[in-house]
Parts: structure tokens; sequence; C-alpha cells
């Protein structure tokens, strides 16, 4: 359940080098196989890695599958609330959430202390700030607006549920973490290209992408879409070491 990976960043401070960072995405509870016990397992999974920040990707909850079940925004913030890391943790919501409650469930969220960052920015400790956006599809993301606060110089992470916001990310950015093609869901190429929930098909199906010298990493996360099916693509948090150029 857990991968860990190790992310060389050009751009990465020697004072951050190391810096730990555990990404939970797409939880998707509602559907088959996603219930709240779910939620709590992988919150245990991320406790025992003891990173330094903790990144929650979107997706939290999904009403719009072919089979799911109401689940109580207040009932997943409680399961998901032991969460806790030396410089915080944070959030954005996914196109599913504005589809299962939206506002709601970023209220449960923020009442179990977990900020939703909806084209806004925070510190994260010393050095480092962690900027989110909007759903890019359902919400339209403002770039502009999430790094307006962030200082010159400083070391930025950015979650964006979606990964097709990234051709669009400035250099200022260290890294973009983001979610929601769930690897495909199935780990066939010739069977997921139609699948994956992205205009540039595989372009950013899953794991570290660079352009241009900018860098991308993409989870599969945990939950199912549509088919409550994954194959070849198990659920994962991941857990990412960041490293400044040797």
């Amino acid at each position: 359940m857990v991968r860990r990976e190790t992310l060389a960043l050009p751009a990465w401070p020697a004072a951050l080098d190391g810096l730990r960072v555990a990404v939970i995405s797409d939880l998707h509870t509602g559907v088959p196989h996603a219930g709240l016990d779910a939620a709590s397992r992988a919150v245990d999974a991320v406790l025992a890695e003891t990173p330094d920040l903790i990144c929650l990707l979107g997706d939290f909850i999904d009403s719009s599958a072919r089979i799911s079940w109401p689940v109580d925004p207040d009932a997943l913030a409680a399961r998901l609330a032991p969460l806790h890391a030396p410089r915080g943790v944070v959030a954005v919501l996914g196109n599913h959430d504005w589809n299962s409650g939206g506002r709601r469930i970023a209220d449960a969220l923020q009442a179990a202390g977990i900020p939703v960052l909806e084209d806004d920015a925070r510190a994260a400790g010393e050095g480092l700030w962690v900027a989110g956006v909007s759903d890019y599809r359902v919400r339209g993301a403002d770039l502009a607006a999430a790094l307006a606060e962030v200082p010159d110089g400083m070391a930025t992470l950015l979650l964006s549920h979606d990964p097709d916001l990234f051709p669009l990310v400035p250099s200022r950015v260290a890294l973009t973490l983001s979610g929601h093609t769930h690897g495909g869901q199935v780990g066939i190429p010739l069977v997921r290209r139609p699948v994956v929930p992205s205009r540039y098909g595989e372009r950013y199906v899953r794991g570290h992408v660079t352009e241009g010298g900018r860098h991308l990493f993409v989870s599969s996360g945990l939950g199912t879409s549509g088919v409550p099916v994954r194959l070849l693509r198990p659920p994962e948090v991941v857990t990412l070491t960041l490293r400044a150029p040797s």
C-alpha cells in the first residue's frame, strides 16, 4: 500500500534536503472497497511513515459512481483527523468532491483541523510554502491567486488534484503533486488509454514527470471511479523524499 520514492529537484534548497512528504489521493469513499475503514487504514499507513508534511489531494467522497452509498463528510473527516506531521496537513478538493457536497466536505475537513486550500497558500514551517488550487475541471484553477502570497524565492509545493494543470505551472514551483488519474486504474496500456481522465492521454498517468525543468508527481491513489476494479494498479499512499542537488 505504501509507495516510496526519492525525487531530486534542481531548485530544492539544501536546508530542506531529505524532507519527507506523504500523499493520500482519491479515497473515493462511498464506492465498493472504499469505506470509512479504508480511510482509517490509509491514515495508519501514513502515520507509520512519520512524514514531515502530509498532503491530501482530493476526491474524498464519490457519490456519482454507478455503485455508491452516501457518506457523511463529518464521519470521514473524523477518520482523517488523527493525521499529523511537524509541518502540518493540507488538502485540496477534487472533481468528485464538488459532485458530493463540495463546501460541506471542505468545512468538515477544516473543522477536523485539516486546512483546505482553494487558490490559496500557507507556510508549512520554516523555508517551505504549500499552495493549492481549486479543481481544474469543475472550479477552474487560479494559479496566480494560489501563488500570490508566496514570498519570492521560497521553496514551494503546489497541490492540484488534476495533473492537466501542470503545463501552466510556473517554474517557481519546485514540485506539483496531483492525483485524479488513478494511474489509469487498469495498468494495461492499450486498455487504460481510453479511460485515463486527461486531455493529455497517458502523459501524466502516474509517477514522476519532468517537463522543461519543472517537476510533477502523480499518485495512483486509493479508490476507483466508474467500474470498481483496479488491475496492476494497486491502491497506494505515497511517501516522497525530496532531495536537493548534490
